[in-house]
């Protein structure tokens, strides 16, 4: 959760730069992905390459392991995948949808003033059954940060992008979000 809160101060102070014309555009379009699988075989995800994995030590209240996350960079923008364990029945004898609303828009309020961005996606959201968050957020150049959270039985899956305001930036960013896939479908 601190590292949460960093990142997103650091996105709220950085947004608007984002937007800048960058002196010189390296990236090509169809630089490589790589496709991320969990350990324990839980999950896959696609990031651009290279993609950098860490584990976060601290510990906070309900966490049962260290949350591990993956981060890598496209043309400036920033792709963030993360996850943590909870103790039994963290979440899972809790209202889930709630939960995930809760976790999903956490501190960005404070981040991301109305006043100043606009909220594009504030909704819940659901993948393969499993109740979920979706949180995007633009600046006034269009510049946008987007958030995806999702609660597993009681593992909390986060996702975070960057994105500029032009259509390969955001293709990118969708590409990230949308290729998230779970080893488990929620049982009806």
């Amino acid at each position: 959760m601190k590292r949460r809160l960093l990142v997103l101060a650091l996105l709220s102070a950085a947004l608007p730069a984002v937007t800048r014309p960058a002196a010189a555009q390296t990236a090509d379009p169809s630089e490589a992905w790589q496709t991320v699988v969990g350990r324990d075989l839980s999950f896959r995800i696609e990031m651009p390459s290279p993609v950098k994995e860490s584990r976060a030590a601290e510990k906070e209240q309900g966490h049962a392991s260290e949350r591990l996350s993956w981060s890598s960079k496209r043309d400036g923008e920033m792709f963030d995948f993360d996850y943590v364990d909870y103790s039994p029945g963290w979440f899972s004898k809790q209202d889930s949808r709630q939960m995930a609303r809760d976790l999903g828009r956490g501190e960005a309020e404070k981040a991301f003033p109305r006043a100043k961005f606009t909220y594009v996606r504030d909704e819940p959201v659901a993948l393969q059954g499993w109740d979920g968050y979706a949180l995007d957020i633009e600046d006034a150049q269009g510049a946008a940060v987007m958030m995806r959270t999702y609660i597993v039985k009681d593992r909390l899956y986060r996702l975070l992008v960057t994105a500029k305001k032009d259509p390969a930036s955001r293709a990118a960013a969708t590409r990230f979000l949308d290729s998230l896939r779970l080893a488990q479908t929620r049982p009806s």
